[in-house]
């Protein structure tokens, strides 16, 4: 079953992709008690859904106070959201992990080339402090499976850290620093170094621990710090499967088994592929928990395909992965 599902969602095409969500779409009504009340109270019948436009999204904010499984098991994982202190955190059962670690690795390699070609250094102190996150549960498969020795994961040794890119750099070696945003930027303050051979890529999230920024503040004194002309971004969260990068300016890109879309605010169930809105997710790889996630993220979608979040919806709480944007 589990090979049979792999092959279908990290096979599938741009022609494929409507089929593939209708059935997962029929497949998580019919397995999934939460989805199944939600479509229902919507008054969506499946039989009658022959878009991916028209499947219900089931609100982000569930995932906080119900359990969302499509079929009956014993998790493998849970992943639980970040968020901070005081608030309820969402929590993913996740039935099989095998599905998250291809996805993750299928698309980073989409997006990056091999991942053995990478030194990959993981600055998530928020994150490697507390148990289930799979941000930290992604970075340190990928930090195995680059294989470099001098890659792993950093609290605040910055200088240990400045260290290792330094002696990366005068080795023209190939580096992802991989970072929350408060610690980036603490990174960037203290251990100002000229970049060449390393991606910057954060993560989001301030976390209460800075005030929170747009995406271009942060940007530019990143980009001023390091000298590089770019920040690449990585958009995730607990209740996905899958992530979407961005190689500058905020604009990101999916790999072919996840799509974003825009909701209108005023009407939930009116969606469209261009424009602004509210965003929805669709996460084919998310097969044993719901494939079709309304966020509370403000975004653009793009002609291409690509999308910007812009921010979060007005009463929404700030998540771990979340900056506000504009």
């Amino acid at each position: 079953m589990t090979g049979q599902w792999n092959h279908k969602v990290f096979g599938v095409t741009g022609a494929g992709f409507n089929g593939l969500a209708l059935e997962i779409f029929r497949i998580q009504y019919a397995e999934n008690p939460v989805y199944r009340a939600f479509t229902d109270a919507l008054g969506v019948q499946p039989d009658r859904v022959s878009h991916f436009t028209g499947i219900p999204f089931l609100p982000v904010s569930l995932f906080k106070t119900a359990d969302i499984r499509t079929t009956t098991f014993v998790p493998a994982q849970v992943f639980e959201s970040s968020g901070t202190t005081g608030m309820v955190p969402s929590r993913h059962p996740v039935k099989d992990i095998s599905l998250y670690e291809e996805s993750f690795l299928r698309g980073f390699e989409l997006f990056y080339g091999p991942v053995t070609d990478w030194c990959i250094l993981a600055l998530l102190p928020s994150y490697l402090e507390r148990k289930g996150s799979s941000l930290v549960y992604m970075a340190d498969k990928l930090v195995q499976r680059c294989g470099h020795p001098s890659a792993g994961f950093y609290l605040d040794e910055f200088e240990p850290l400045a260290g290792v890119i330094r002696e990366l750099e005068n080795k023209q070696q190939k580096t992802l620093l991989l970072g929350v945003t408060f610690a980036l930027l603490d990174f960037a303050a203290q251990c100002p170094i000229p970049l060449r051979h390393t991606v910057v890529m954060e993560t989001g999230g301030m976390k209460g621990r800075r005030k929170e920024m747009i995406r271009r503040e942060v940007h530019v004194l990143l980009k001023e710090a390091f000298g590089v002309s770019t920040v690449h971004s990585e958009y995730g969260m607990t209740e996905l499967l899958s992530q979407a990068y961005s190689k500058g300016e905020g604009l990101f890109q999916t790999p072919p088994w996840m799509k974003v879309l825009a909701r209108d605010e005023e009407d939930p169930l009116l969606v469209k592929e261009q424009g602004n809105g509210i965003l929805n997710v669709i996460d084919l790889a998310n097969i044993y928990s719901c494939s079709f996630i309304a966020t509370d993220d403000a975004g653009r979608l793009h002609e291409d395909g690509g999308f910007k979040v812009l921010g979060r919806v007005d009463g929404s709480d700030l998540r771990g992965c979340s900056l506000l944007a504009v």
